[in-house]
């Protein structure tokens, strides 16, 4: 629960908002990591020092459900002549380190980032009449931090969001979110590391999987010349009702499939709802399959099987001339990356420590034919992994949402992979790996057209291979909501 009030009003645990000149008594009390974020707020809008905030009543610290402590909210007037409208401008506090004391994040020192590394900021297009901002902003970015405190995922310049609901609530055609940096706020140095700010961007369902097909830097950009969808600044405006196809209609053509085309696509995986099946082997032959019981606990991917999968991910914006998996490297702890904080995981870890199996036990195991399985959404993907990302070289993972497993496709030129082209099908425990040649990946394009207008097929689709003992099913959602998946 929240309420709304001026940040200058007391409340029970946030003293007024200090000015960069406050005096150096009062400035002990407040807490410095909120104190330097606000000194970045204040050189922006030195005319409105206090505020309207929405306030997390109970603070996450104290057990309550929102993890921003606030969310600033201000009034720019943008710049007509430059096609910026006047907006709201919204700015969270508390995926930073605030208080330094281990409270929320643990401190990791200065040099590297405060707490989650960066808050979010929202830009608002102020409808006429408007006197004060609208809340519902205030909502949409306590749901993504608590997705960021959940998961422990950070986000990065150019990520989207799939919301698949207006983000307002209401009839609105913006029903998704891309991230980029904040135009006018810098990163700011705290006592407790570095923040950076990313500002949510509302698009429409067809910018966000025009997003997904080629990279969302290159859909952001494409915003920015479009002054009703966005602009320099990329200001949402949640009464936009047309797409940036539907306003230039060249620009699918000429920029986004030429982006794919010429560059791939930068999305390297996706959480989804999926599953496979080792065909080649009886299904009561439950002897070192992904199924395999230890206890009373089901086999879990290893903790090093998860950090390069994890990898494999994090690296999907990198556009290497020799794409690599990265390699299991038992020197690593905890599955840490020099950016990343140590008491951080990733979302490919198991959701239970205690049932992961060490990695030595776990061999690889060579597939005859295997059964992949999606639902309709993913599986509308795979078009996009065959053409974005295996004609160029490189790979792209399904994780599975509903159970711990993961499938990834490389090609012939991704290196690190145990799947080869003279055993295409290899698995790692839960982790599946198909090795696809360039040939079949062209002849599944071929065959697997449809899927790109998924609208047109009724549910279950099923694709074989009999020559390559492959099989895809597209399947209904309930599908994988039943035990076994």
């Amino acid at each position: 629960m929240a309420e709304l009030r001026p940040s200058g009003a007391p409340g029970p645990t946030a003293p007024p908002a200090p000015g960069p000149t406050a005096p150096p008594a009062f400035a002990s009390l407040f807490p410095p990591g909120l104190h330097a974020i606000y000194g970045e707020c204040r050189r922006l809008y030195p005319d409105q020092p206090n505020p309207l905030q929405v306030t997390a009543i109970v603070k996450y610290w104290l057990g309550g459900p929102d993890p921003l402590d606030y969310v600033s909210m201000y009034r720019n007037v943008g710049s007509p002549s430059a096609n910026i409208p006047e907006h709201w401008h919204y700015i969270s506090f508390g995926l930073s380190d605030l208080y330094g004391d281990n409270r929320v994040h643990e401190f990791t020192g200065t040099d590297g980032p405060s707490g989650f590394g960066f808050e979010l900021t929202f830009r608002l297009k102020r409808e006429t009449g408007e006197s004060a901002p609208p809340t519902w902003p205030a909502e949409l970015m306590q749901g993504l931090a608590r997705y960021v405190f959940q998961s422990e995922n950070t986000f990065c310049s150019g990520d989207h969001v799939s919301w698949h609901s207006p983000l307002d609530n209401s009839e609105s055609r913006i029903q998704h979110m891309l991230l980029t940096e904040d135009p006018q706020m810098q990163p700011v140095q705290t006592p407790f590391g570095v923040v950076t700010f990313l500002q949510i961007v509302g698009v429409c369902t067809e910018e966000l999987h025009a997003a997904q097909q080629w990279n969302g830097q290159g859909i952001l950009e494409l915003l920015r010349t479009v002054p009703v969808a966005g602009g320099p600044w990329l200001i949402t405006d949640m009464r936009r009702g047309e797409t940036i196809f539907e306003i230039d209609p060249h620009l699918q053509q000429e920029r986004v499939d030429k982006g794919i085309e010429t560059d791939g696509s930068n999305l390297s995986g996706v959480s989804a709802k999926c599953a496979w099946d080792d065909l080649s082997r009886p299904p009561e032959d439950d002897e070192d399959s992904r199924s395999i019981c230890v206890g009373a606990q089901p086999r879990r991917l290893s903790g090093k099987d998860t950090e390069q999968i994890r990898e494999t991910l994090r690296r999907g914006l990198e556009i290497n001339s020799k794409p690599v998996l990265p390699p299991i490297n038992p020197q690593r702890q905890n599955g840490l990356t020099h950016d990343r904080a140590p008491s951080r995981k990733d979302s490919l870890e198991s959701d239970s420590s205690t049932a992961i199996i060490p990695h030595e036990l776990i061999r690889t195991r060579q597939l005859e034919s295997v059964h992949l399985k999606f639902n309709q959404e993913s599986g509308a993907l795979i078009p996009l992994c065959l053409r974005g990302r295996l004609l160029h070289g490189r790979h792209f993972t399904y994780k599975s949402i509903t159970g711990d497993m993961a499938i990834t496709f490389v090609s012939t030129g991704v290196e690190g992979a145990f799947a080869t082209e003279e055993h295409p099908y290899a698995a790692h425990g839960p982790w599946l790996q198909i090795l696809l040649t360039e040939e079949f990946v062209e002849k599944m394009l071929e065959d697997l057209e449809d899927l790109t207008s998924p609208e047109e097929f009724k549910l279950p689709k099923e694709y074989s291979w009999p020559e390559k003992k492959l099989k895809v099913s597209i399947l209904p959602d309930v599908v994988f909501d039943s035990p076994l998946h």
